[in-house]
């Protein structure tokens, strides 16, 4: 009886945690271990030598239940989520034509 009505409910302390780790620093990328684009957002913050957090959300339990907070905050629940002084960028895409254009440089530097 119980575990089909147990529908993954977001429980505020983990829509809390999910604020914390987008706060925890300057740029944090929200990825999967095997996501080629989560890859390619992170070889972008490599080659400008910037440190990120990123977190894998494939070796958390709560991974998915993440994954759905981050659809909900920015209304996409594809990785990579990043996320540069709290503000969300977009993905692996959105991430290497910033990084193209130069205006991820500027972003990082403001």
């Amino acid at each position: 009886m119980g575990l089909g009505s147990s529908k993954s409910k977001i429980m505020p302390a983990t829509r809390e945690l999910v604020n914390e780790l987008i706060a925890s620093d300057s740029v944090v990328i929200f990825s999967k271990t095997y996501c080629p684009y989560c890859t390619m957002a992170k070889e972008v913050f490599d080659k400008l030598k910037h440190k990120y957090t990123a977190i894998e959300l494939d070796s958390r339990d709560d991974g998915d239940e993440i994954q759905s907070i981050l659809s909900e905050l920015t209304g996409a629940r594809t990785v990579p989520r990043v996320f540069v002084k709290g503000e969300c960028l977009g993905g692996g895409t959105d991430v290497k034509k910033m990084f193209e254009s130069g205006e991820l440089s500027m972003k990082l530097s403001h």
